[in-house]
């Protein structure tokens, strides 16, 4: 088994993947790097804009042109939520399967212009 899923990874290094644990839980990452051990991966995770904020609220809204508490030019309140990654190292015998992360693309007909 272990055997399947290092292959997965050294085929999708570099891609967005989903990862079922043993355990039943999923998670979603961006494969990094591997080795005989694990895999390192990019694991996104959600934090407030309270969390982004700077000490001086002034200086930010100089070096941003808006305040964190202001609303866009139709009255609806800025986005306050954000999106970084960080990297964790995971252990090959945790993993039960790993696929790719599903991206749809649209489909549009072909029209011509003439």
């Amino acid at each position: 088994m272990d055997d399947d899923v290092k292959a997965f990874c050294q085929r999708y290094m570099n891609y967005h993947v989903v990862a079922q644990m043993n355990d039943g839980s999923e998670f979603n990452g961006i494969i990094e790097s591997m080795d005989d051990d694990g895999v390192t991966m990019y694991i996104p995770e959600e934090i407030d804009a309270d969390q982004m904020r700077p000490a001086n609220e002034e200086g930010a809204a100089r070096q941003f042109d808006f305040d964190f508490d202001d609303y866009d030019e139709y009255g609806r309140p800025r986005r306050r939520r954000f999106r970084r990654f960080r990297r964790r190292r995971f252990p090959f015998r945790l993993f039960r399967r790993l696929f790719l992360f599903p991206y749809y693309y649209p489909y549009y007909p072909y029209y011509p212009w003439y």
